[in-house]
Formats: structure tokens, C-alpha cells, sequence
């Protein structure tokens, strides 16, 4: 990315100068007036619930020698949440002055960002050349030639070929002709693009810093397009970005997303050595450089559900390594929350849970997916996260002599104890994610119209909904509740915005299933399920604020009395069948326990004693109403246990598994045996299958063509007893409550 050749005036932010000393990273420079003048802001911040987690909190339990689960070794890396309040960072909308001014003008500004304390920026074909004759690659080469029996030129051959394929050739013009089109396109697809301007400062004095990663959250593929734009909007360095090989089939866009920052890494690497040395110094040699953040998803893909993925480790390696080896005096590591009002692949997301194969990623499919520019989807948050410095959380807890002890270019397997810092640190990363996740009203709508199907009066859903938002602001969730409309208000611009979910008939809200009433059996099904799969995605955004007083009112329903013992009992085991379903920091499940006592006991719903925890008259509805939050994910993965216990008896591969727990589900569903639609989720079909590998289940076995699986029947139909509480959990040990 070439600067111009004459440095201009930096140019301002959007919308009104800061003060000196508020935020972040200092004053922006000042800025004339957008013509005619401001209206008030709309979409300030939105409501934050008062009591944030901490303050005088009822311990629950003494954690003996150290909670269930494998022991963490240092200082611990997540703290619970602080419950008092917490003022939120205000959000601005960037699209306001888009509206007014001229997109042509904004692409072409003045674009000089301040990157990596002042360092010129790095030509791509300069970092190739550095990676190519870096000392890892070399010695790589030299031993697979030695290996081999080949020469290291040809083996430098095929290294050349793999930084061709993999990387960016960042050019201004081809930023300009994107930073002109998204104006265009994300005026017409959005209402409102709203960022906090506080977390922009402190992104931007973090830059000057030190190497900088960001890690957004990723729900759609508008995430890393609104990401640049919103960096180029503010005048900071555009960040190299991880993409999927899959986006250089598309042609010409491809090669534009090249252009824009995008470097491409394969979805496997297979073992290939030289592959992984070549990806692995590329990526360690742009974040020495600094001179550009390095952006890419902790998830790995697009949530098709909207709850965050369980965390990938390979890049958040690679790029802590240079920290590990002294090679960077520091790394910050910037967790950024990107919430959709609505998310633009929602019904396409459903049809692949469904079992419709994902359309392949093409020119011509995006454009036919055009017509989606005639369709509104509401607002955008962009919340950027505090930067959090690799140094500190490694402080105390990390050792980096190991690496003192062997020459920096010999690769290096990591240690435990890294991998072990290294998982923490991505699940850290994705909670500070999901702390800053914004929700609409609709987000609770969607919640009380599936646990109240097929239909629900109006009026008793605006009750209800605003009874929901009261609980919500109490557990500690992030509620934009647009221009502080009345409830009614409100709740009919979800139903306006997402019309083709839901809508009011006859003074009750239906689910929108077009076709339910004609066609076969099998359609019906197949049309209900497809209308609660993309209502659940929007409830599934709550769950993350709910899931441990949820997790706790569960438990009081399977557990057989309400001792502490064995409520603690069950939460642990529901905990750890669902880790594939949400995140938990590993190895706290006593304290996630107490979080979840603590809010339901700050909402009135439970009352405890040194020995009992149990549901108080005023609290039955809140715990009633959690328990039910939660029912899909109980009887779904009840129906997988259920087939896994008595249809399979063989040998499976995934392939064949998900096609048959689908059918299995798909014929109760006909029959009228359940009304588990969300079990036709091959997401849902996945965890579950994963949970019972890791509870020790069902037997993973790597093989040639892939990966196959056993059943030990007796041990999942054990798992499903406890599911069903006609057998009591087994009590975690080295925990005393």
C-alpha cells in the first residue's frame, strides 16, 4: 500500500472533534462541520444493564485443591465480570456523513495512515523476498531436499509458488475503488453503521505502538469488507487479512480482495511441511514489520447460528511466536465485537444447517445475490475492544528462556505450557467478544416467540419482551433499544425488519413459514424448520449473556435434590456437554457455577443456604423461562443420543452420520413424536457428536481416507439416563461445595 508521495494533513474522523484526554489515544484532529449541520445523534450506546458482575458477592463454595477439570498453572487469565455498572463507550454512526457527502470525495481523500512507530510501509514483493530467504524457510528446504532427494531449487521453486498463491499485493487504487463501492453498497443495505469512536482512539495509538492483531467476531462475510472500510474511514493502516483459498476461485474478486490486503491460506494444510514454514514466516514477518495489523477470525468460519465458534489455535500461534522468541518487544491483541441487526446470509445459513449444500463461492453467485441491495438489515455495531498486551498476560506466567536455548530458526514445537497460554488466550479473546456483543429488541422477541409457537398475542408478546429486556439489563447484556421507542414501538420494527421470519396476524405473531399449509408432509416440516432455525439464530445471540444462570435453572429441574452437591453435580455435567455449544474458560466451572447463582439470586429467582439452593414463589417464572431457553439444546441432544444409541452400530463416519441422525429426527418430526425442530441442525448433530468424543463416548480414530468413529453404546445410553435424570450424575471430584 503505496502513501501519496507528498504528506497531506491527516484527515479527522468522522462527525464532531474529540477533547483532549478523553478515551483512548489522544485528541483526533479537528474537523469542519458536515453541511447543514447535525441532528441529534441517533443510537447512542445502548442500554447497559445496571449491575455488572462483581461487587459483594455470596460466595457459593470453597474450591478445594482446585475446581473440576484439568488445572490451569500460573496466574489465572479470566476473572469473572465485574457486576456493578459499567459505563459503555458512545457509538457513532459513520454512515450519517456518507449520506451527506460526496462518496467519490471520500475515496479519494488524503489516506496517510500513522502505522508501526513510523516505519515506511513494506512492499508485498519486499516481504516475499524476506520470507523467501528467511533462515526457517531456507533450513525447511534444505532439509526436505535432503529428505528427498531432490535439489533445494526446485523445492525453492515450489516455496515460491506457495507466497504467489498466498500473498497480498495491498494497492491504494484498488482500496479507493473499494472504499467508493462499499459507500455505495452499505448505504443501501444498512440503516446505521455504528462504531465506538473511544476504542478507534486507542486502536489507533496502539498501531504506534506495537504490532497489532485484531480478532473481530464473524457472522457474515460483510465482516472483513466493514472492518477495512471502517479503518480507511479514520485514516489507520489497513489490516492483512487471513482469507480462505476459496475466495480466489471467484474471478476478478479474488484478485481485488488481493489488492485490498487479503493473503490466502489453504483449509488444510495435510502435513505439508514446507507449506506450514512458508504460511508461518510470512504471517511472523509482516507482524515484525508492523507496519500493517494483522486481522483474522479466532472462529476459523462464519457462525451459521450466531454463537461463537469454539476457537481455532494455529494463527493465534503463529502470531505470539515472535513475542515468544523476543523477536517483538510486545503484541496487542485488539478482541472486536461485530453485531448485526439483521445478518444478511440468514435464510442462506439455514438452508446449510438444513442440509443444502453451501453454494460455492463465485462471481457469477455474487452476482445474482445482488437483489439483496433492494432489502433493508437494519443496523450494524462495531464495538473495538481495550488492546490487550501479550506481555502482560504472559507475565508471571510464561517462561521464554526455552527459546533462548535453540537457534530462532529451527522449528520449535510449542511446550505445553504454551499450548495451554495459547488456548487461554483465544478463549479470552472470544468472551471479551461476546462481553461487547450488541443486542436489538429483536434478539428478545425472537426468544419469547419460541418457547411460545406456533402463535402469541401481540400484546402479551410486547409484555413479555419488555419483562425479558429488565432481565437481560440485570444479567449484564448490551440492549440498543432504538431511539428510546415505547416497547410497542419497538417490537413492530423487529417484526417490520425481519418480516420474512415472522409477522402479526390477527392481532397474534406466526412464524412466517410460507407453504406449511399445502405441499407433503416432508415439505411442511421442512418450511417450519427452516423459519425456527433463523428465529433461533437471533435468540441464540442472548444465550451467551444467559447461558450460566441458564445452565443453573436446568440443573435444579435434573438434579434429584436441592443440595449444593448435586446442583454443582449437574451444572458441571451440562457444562461440559455443551462446550462445543458455548464458550467456558477451561477449568472454571466452579466459578462459572457461582456467576450463575449470583445473578439469579440478584434477579430473586433462587434463594440459597450453606447447604440448598432453591427456586424462591416470586423466581419460578425466571427460572421456567431459562429452563426453556434452553430445551432445544436438552431434547436435540437427547434425539442424537438416542440414535447414536440404538441405530449405530458400526463404524461411521461423519458423512454418514449426519444424513442419518438428520432422517432419524426428520421422521419423529413427521410422526408428531417431538416438536425439536432445532435438531435438524447439522451444527447441533456436530457438537454432539464432538461432546461425546471428549466425554469419552464414542471413539475417534484417524484414518487414511479420514476420520471414523465408534459407539460404546452402554456409555452413551449412561450419558442419556443422566440427560433424562433416571440416574443421578456422577459428583466431579476435587471440588467441595
Amino acid at each position: 500500500m503505496a502513501p501519496p508521495m507528498a504528506r497531506c494533513p491527516r484527515l479527522p474522523p468522522p462527525h464532531r472533534a474529540r477533547q483532549q484526554g478523553r478515551g483512548g489515544a489522544g485528541p483526533w484532529a479537528p474537523r469542519e462541520a458536515a453541511a447543514g449541520g447535525r441532528a441529534a445523534r441517533r443510537g447512542r450506546a445502548g442500554e447497559r444493564g445496571a449491575g455488572r458482575r462483581g461487587g459483594a458477592r455470596r460466595t457459593m463454595a470453597t474450591a478445594a485443591a482446585g475446581a473440576p477439570g484439568r488445572a490451569r498453572r500460573g496466574a489465572p487469565m479470566y476473572s469473572q465480570k465485574e457486576l456493578t455498572s459499567k459505563k459503555r463507550d458512545e457509538f457513532e454512526d459513520i454512515l450519517e456523513e456518507r449520506r451527506v457527502s460526496s462518496d467519490l470525495r471520500y475515496a479519494m481523500k488524503c489516506y496517510t495512515p500513522v502505522i508501526y512507530k513510523g516505519l515506511s510501509p513494506c512492499k508485498p514483493n519486499a516481504i516475499k523476498s524476506a520470507v523467501l530467504h528467511s533462515e526457517q524457510v531456507q533450513y525447511v528446504i534444505k532439509q526436505l531436499a535432503k529428505e528427498m532427494g531432490e535439489s533445494p531449487d526446485i523445492i525453492q521453486e515450489e516455496a515460491t509458488e506457495i507466497l504467489d498463491e498466498m500473498g497480498h499485493r495491498m494497492q491504494l487504487g484498488t482500496v479507493r475503488f473499494f472504499a467508493f463501492t462499499l459507500s455505495k453498497i452499505f448505504k443501501q443495505l444498512f440503516q446505521r453503521v455504528c462504531v465506538n469512536e473511544e476504542g478507534m482512539q486507542r486502536l489507533q495509538h496502539a498501531i504506534q505502538e506495537h504490532p497489532v492483531v485484531l480478532l473481530p467476531s464473524h457472522r457474515s462475510y460483510v465482516d472483513f469488507l466493514m472492518l477495512s472500510y471502517l479503518l480507511y474511514t479514520y485514516d489507520l493502516a489497513l489490516p492483512v487479512i487471513a482469507a480462505g483459498i476459496d475466495f480466489l476461485g471467484m474471478k476478478i474478486v479474488g484478485e481485488l480482495l488481493r489488492r485490498a490486503g487479503a493473503f490466502f491460506m489453504r483449509r488444510s494444510f495435510g502435513g505439508n511441511r514446507l507449506y506450514w514454514a512458508v504460511f508461518a514466516e510470512y504471517v511472523k514477518t509482516m507482524l515484525r514489520s508492523g507496519y500493517a495489523p494483522i486481522e483474522f477470525f479466532l472462529e476459523g468460519t462464519r457462525s451459521r447460528t450466531a454463537k461463537t465458534l469454539t476457537p481455532k489455535f494455529g494463527l493465534l500461534s503463529i502470531v505470539m511466536e515472535p513475542f515468544f522468541k523476543r523477536e517483538v518487544f510486545d503484541t496487542y491483541l485488539v478482541p472486536i465485537s461485530i453485531s448485526y441487526e439483521r445478518i444478511l446470509e440468514e435464510s442462506l445459513y439455514a438452508y446449510e444447517l438444513l442440509g443444502v449444500p453451501k453454494p460455492k463461492e463465485s462471481t457469477s453467485g455474487l452476482l445474482k445475490a445482488r437483489r439483496i441491495l433492494s432489502d433493508n438489515f437494519g443496523t450494524i455495531h462495531i464495538y473495538v475492544g481495550q488492546p490487550v498486551s501479550l506481555r502482560t498476560l504472559a507475565s508471571g506466567r510464561i517462561s521464554r528462556c526455552p527459546y533462548n536455548l535453540v537457534p530462532r530458526h529451527l522449528p520449535q514445537k510449542p511446550s505445553e505450557d504454551i499450548q495451554e497460554f495459547v488456548s487461554d488466550v483465544a478463549y479470552k479473546m472470544e468472551l471479551l467478544q461476546i462481553e461487547n456483543m450488541v443486542l436489538s429488541p429483536w434478539v428478545l422477541v425472537a426468544a419469547v416467540l419460541l418457547q411460545n409457537l406456533p402463535a402469541m398475542e401481540f400484546e402479551l408478546l410486547i409484555e413479555k419482551t419488555l419483562w425479558l429486556k429488565g432481565l437481560t439489563q440485570t444479567f449484564g447484556g448490551f440492549i440498543e433499544w432504538p431511539d428510546n421507542l415505547c416497547a410497542k414501538k419497538a417490537v413492530l420494527s423487529g417484526l417490520t425488519l425481519h418480516s420474512n421470519i415472522a409477522g402479526l396476524v390477527d392481532g397474534h405473531v406466526v412464524l412466517n413459514d410460507k407453504g406449511v399449509e399445502d405441499g407433503a408432509v416432508g415439505e411442511i416440516v421442512f418450511r417450519h424448520a427452516l423459519a425456527v432455525l433463523m428465529c433461533a439464530t437471533y435468540r441464540n445471540q442472548l444465550l451467551n449473556v444467559f447461558v450460566r444462570p441458564a445452565l443453573v435453572a436446568v440443573a435444579l429441574q435434573m438434579a434429584p435434590s436441592f443440595r449444593k452437591e448435586e446442583v454443582y453435580s449437574c451444572f458441571n455435567f451440562l457444562r461440559d456437554v455443551f462446550s462445543n455449544e458455548f464458550i467456558f474458560f477451561p477449568g472454571i466451572s466452579l466459578k462459572d457455577f457461582e456467576e450463575g447463582c449470583f445473578l439469579l439470586t440478584k434477579c430473586d429467582a433462587i434463594q440459597t443456604s450453606q447447604q440448598e439452593i432453591y427456586p424462591t414463589d416470586k423466581g419460578s417464572g425466571t427460572v421456567s423461562f431459562l429452563s426453556a431457553m434452553f430445551r432445544p439444546f436438552v431434547e436435540g441432544y437427547q434425539l442424537i443420543f438416542r440414535y447414536l444409541s440404538k441405530e449405530m452400530k458400526e463404524a461411521f463416519t461423519e458423512k454418514e452420520f449426519i444424513p442419518g441422525v438428520r432422517n432419524f429426527v426428520f421422521q419423529l418430526l413427521e410422526k408428531g413424536s417431538t416438536q425439536c425442530y432445532e435438531a435438524l441442525s447439522s451444527d447441533m448433530q456436530k457438537n454432539a457428536l464432538t461432546a461425546l468424543v471428549q466425554l469419552g463416548a464414542v471413539k475417534k480414530k484417524k484414518m487414511p481416507s479420514g476420520f471414523t468413529y465408534n459407539v460404546n453404546q452402554e456409555a452413551v445410553s449412561k450419558i442419556l439416563d443422566m440427560f433424562d435424570a433416571r440416574i443421578p450424575v456422577q459428583k466431579p471430584v476435587a471440588a467441595r461445595l
